[in-house]
This record gives structure tokens, C-alpha cells and sequence, in this order.
């Protein structure tokens, strides 16, 4: 659904001018930034694609959404003021629970595991869409805008609006932005943690402009400096070819719990280093008063006993690590 006013169509030259830039400003070394010539390609037939595969659906979200608006339970005027600061805090706080729900429920994960398949972190990455979100019924969590009154037309431009204003996020050439900024909107600092898949920096900071929606629903992390953002996802991609980013979900089997257990703050480098050289993904979950922190383990499924086995021999390696370990038998293993 289209109105006169569309933030996207209007921004995209200046998305291709902003590459561009960027681009050109690494070239010369003024800025930083990484760019792979295959990588951005495929970025961006993701982004033309994504296009093209939203007018398969663009049909039924439109009929969809006129009906709930036709059954609307009040009359928001577009030329209201305050219907626009409404609309713009509640749409922004639906694509943060859209975009939440896309990372821990699989099925809408599939549709958007796309967009954080590229190793890089630039401009282009923010054009490399899902082709599958009209399918997998994303859009319905905004149909209660319009069962709420707001027109259609309104819709369509604040999520464009949010669209556009997420583009300049998906860079490393700004830094941190001013304190106040920070505190409130989403930056690319803060996006650059979600887009990390480093253990400490998953699932966090779902944002779209307002970052104050993770800080109320407890998923803010601010990025580290004496942690740098690995990008891309657990278990990466070797190609560039579209299909295959497409398709990665296919590609990419689904990850696998090991047993918790908790080590004290001081292992936890040894551990990390240990886990990666192995090939394994360990998720750090919260510290505790004691000075202990939760490991988590998830493996892909063929994997299972390989990895145990290389646990336990870095336990004995450790030493003096407090297992907590619970099922290990599941994986044909014995406990320490």
C-alpha cells in the first residue's frame, strides 16, 4: 500500500548517493568501513528482490488492512498533530515486538535471518531484505492500527519513515553519537550489537528508532569497547550467491541446546577461546551476585557429541570449573 507520500521511493537516491559515499570514503581512507564487492551485490539483489516478492502479497495486506479500517473503533484525523506523535510511538513500539518475535520464534526467524546474513556491516546491508515476509504474516501486527482508526495512508508512511531512518544505522563510520542521542534513539552503535553474533551481543537491541522500547523490555545492550562486533550469524554462509542467502534457513540447520553450567568470571576467556578454536557457540546469559556467569551451549545437531566430548576435555583443561550439568546423557555422554 502506497500513498502520495512515500518516505521510501523519495530516499532511494539517497541510499545509492550514501553507499556510494561511503564507499568512496573508505577507498581514500577517510572512513571505515569494510565492503566485499560480491557481498554488497548480493545485498542489494536481496533488496530488489524483497521488492518484487512484496507485490506477490501486496494484495492481501492491502484488503486486509482496508477491512480492518472499515471496522476502525475511532476517526483519527492524518492532519491531527497529535495523531502522528500516536502513531509514530505505537508503530515504533510494534516493529520493536515484530522484530523480537522475528529473532526468538523460528518460523518468522526464517523470514528474517536474510538480513543478518552478511560477515559485513555497511550501508548495503541495511537494502539485504527478506523475500519472505509477506509470507510468513509479519504485516498482521500492524492491522490493529487500523482497527484502532488510523488510517491506512498513515500507516504506510510512518513504517516508511522508520524504514528510512533505520538505513543510516547499518554503518561503522559513526561511532557514538552524542549521550542524549544515544540514550533515546537507536544509533549505530546500538544496532551494530544487534547485528554482532558475538555471544554477549545476541538477540539484543530490536529497535527501530526508539531504542527506549529495549530498555523497557529488558534487551539493551550497549556496545563494548573492549569487545568488537563480529558480524553475520552462528553458523555463516561460505557464498555470495543470492539464492543461497535466500535459501539460508535451508542451509543452516537449526541450533541445539547443550547441557548449562555455571565458571567463574576469571575462566570465562579461557573458555571463549577454547569454545571458538573448537568450532563451538556458547551464549553468555547473566551474571550472578556471586561473580558466576551462566554458560549456555548450542551446537548444530550433528554436532552434538563432538562438541561434548571437546567440553569435557575443556573442563579437565580448566580444572577447577563448577559443573552444574544437567541431560548430558541425551547427547550419549557421561557426566564429569
Amino acid at each position: 500500500m502506497k500513498p502520495v507520500f512515500d518516505p521510501v521511493t523519495l530516499a532511494i537516491p539517497f541510499f545509492i548517493l550514501a553507499i556510494i559515499l561511503e564507499i568512496v570514503l573508505t577507498r581514500l581512507k577517510v572512513a571505515r568501513a569494510h565492503y566485499e564487492t560480491r557481498d554488497t551485490m548480493a545485498s542489494l539483489a536481496m533488496g530488489l528482490g524483497s521488492n518484487v516478492a512484496g507485490l506477490l502479497t501486496a494484495g492481501v495486506v492491502v484488503a486486509a488492512t482496508l477491512w480492518s479500517y472499515q471496522h476502525r473503533l475511532f476517526d483519527i484525523p492524518m492532519t491531527a498533530i497529535w495523531a502522528w506523535v500516536a502513531i509514530f510511538l505505537i508503530e515504533d513500539m510494534i516493529y520493536y515486538w515484530f522484530h523480537r518475535l522475528s529473532h526468538e520464534r523460528r518460523f518468522w526467524w526464517a523470514a528474517h535471518v536474510n538480513h543478518h546474513s552478511s560477515q559485513h556491516y555497511n550501508l548495503s546491508t541495511a537494502l539485504r531484505q527478506t523475500w519472505t515476509g509477506g509470507i510468513a504474516g509479519t504485516w498482521v501486527l500492524w492491522l490493529p492500527l487500523a482497527f484502532l482508526g488510523f488510517p491506512p495512508a498513515m500507516i504506510a508512511i510512518q513504517k516508511g519513515i522508520s524504514l528510512v531512518y533505520q538505513f543510516w544505522i547499518h554503518t561503522e563510520v559513526v561511532g557514538r553519537t552524542p549521550r542524549w542521542f544515544e540514550a533515546v534513539f537507536n544509533t549505530p552503535s546500538h544496532h551494530r550489537v544487534h547485528h554482532a553474533r558475538n555471544p554477549r551481543y545476541l538477540d539484543r537491541n530490536y529497535a527501530g528508532i526508539l531504542i527506549i522500547w529495549d530498555k523497557l523490555f529488558g534487551t539493551f545492550q550497549p556496545e563494548l569497547d573492549e569487545e568488537a562486533c563480529r558480524y553475520g550469524i552462528v553458523k555463516n554462509l561460505s557464498g555470495f550467491n543470492v539464492l543461497r542467502v535466500f535459501c539460508v534457513m535451508a542451509i543452516v540447520p537449526p541450533k541445539r541446546g547443550l547441557p548449562a553450567f555455571v565458571v567463574e568470571q576469571d575462566q570465562i576467556e579461557f573458555l571463549l577461546h577454547e569454545v571458538n578454536v573448537r568450532g563451538m557457540y556458547v551464549e553468555l546469559n547473566e551474571t550472578h551476585a556471586d561473580g558466576m556467569v551462566r554458560i549456555e551451549l548450542t551446537l548444530l545437531p550433528d554436532e552434538a557429541e563432538r562438541v561434548w566430548q571437546a567440553l569435557l576435555a575443556t573442563k579437565l583443561a580448566l580444572r577447577s570449573l563448577p559443573l552444574t550439568v544437567s541431560g548430558p546423557d541425551a547427547l550419549g555422554a557421561s557426566p564429569v
